[in-house]
């Protein structure tokens, strides 16, 4: 698998050291990229006025093969979007953060079935152990989360984001054990090709992420999330509060349908968190 260099980094990086007129041809492309990703080498040469062999010059000084290397990942750059080019419009406001989770928030409760939440809850308590699955950085935290909260529960659950590791735990996992992915996108290829893995040895996969997408497709069962990136890209993504969002509706699903076990639970745990820290009596349990 090659490695996807930006190109615009090493224009960037590397403008100083060029030539007069090879500085020429990278303030042509900066100022358009989509243009000169189209353009022939001899429309770059006319339109930066300098020669063709110019042109081939700096393709190699910015570390690509030839001209139409160059051009490839010129291309390639484009299909990120030109909000990761350009500078966005400034929503840099602070209450724009918590504008931003709500908005996720109120989009992504409207998909809950409540249905297929009973289903997840059923495979969930009566398996024999529960793994949990997420890589990235949300969705490596909502794993980690759903760990959190059910072990407190009583139940069996182990937490995952290394990809090889994954792998092997889904070789050697049990067709009564329940694996729940969970991924923002749907689409990384360490998660997906886990699940289908899982799938083969006949362990159930809940999948929470994105409607018609690989993993979904490949899931036994989907609790979905939708996101809505702006094109402020500075701005972290809310899209991980959907994924904690139905954590916590699993969580306290699973609590409420064996409320004494849980209840035994809960009081122990806060038994021997307030008698070590002290506090008052309504802190969090155990956050």
């Amino acid at each position: 698998m090659s490695l996807e260099v930006d190109i615009i980094s090493q224009i960037t990086e590397r403008f100083s050291a060029l030539r007069d007129a090879e500085k020429k041809v990278a303030k042509l492309i900066m100022d358009d990229i989509q243009t000169a990703a189209n353009a022939s080498i001899t429309e770059l040469a006319e339109s930066a006025e300098v020669s063709e062999a110019t042109i081939t010059r700096f393709a190699k000084a910015i570390g690509c093969k030839n001209v139409r290397d160059m051009k490839i990942k010129l291309a390639q750059t484009l299909t990120v979007g030109q909000r990761f080019i350009l500078e966005p419009p400034d929503q840099g406001g602070y209450q724009g953060i918590y504008e931003s989770i709500k908005q996720s928030l109120d989009i992504n409760r409207s998909l809950i079935n409540e249905q297929d939440v009973d289903q997840a809850v059923e495979w969930l308590h009566h398996a024999r152990q529960i793994i949990t699955v997420g890589m990235g950085g949300g969705s490596t935290i909502a794993a980690q989360e759903m760990q959190h909260r059910l072990f407190r529960l009583g139940y069996p659950i182990v937490a995952y984001n290394d990809g090889l590791l994954s792998r092997m735990v889904a070789a050697t996992a049990d067709n009564n054990d329940v694996l729940v992915m969970l991924s923002a996108t749907g689409y990384t290829p360490a998660i997906v090709e886990t699940a289908e893995l899982a799938k083969e040895y006949g362990i159930k996969v809940i999948a929470i992420t994105p409607k018609s997408t690989p993993l979904s497709n490949v899931a036994d069962l989907t609790l979905p999330i939708e996101h809505q990136e702006t094109d402020f890209i500075y701005k972290p993504s809310a899209s991980r509060y959907a994924m904690l969002a139905l954590v916590d509706v699993i969580s306290m699903a699973l609590a409420v349908n064996h409320k004494r076990k849980s209840r035994d639970k809960l009081r122990r745990l806060k038994l021997a968190l307030d008698s070590y820290r002290g506090g008052l009596e309504r802190q969090p349990l155990g956050d």
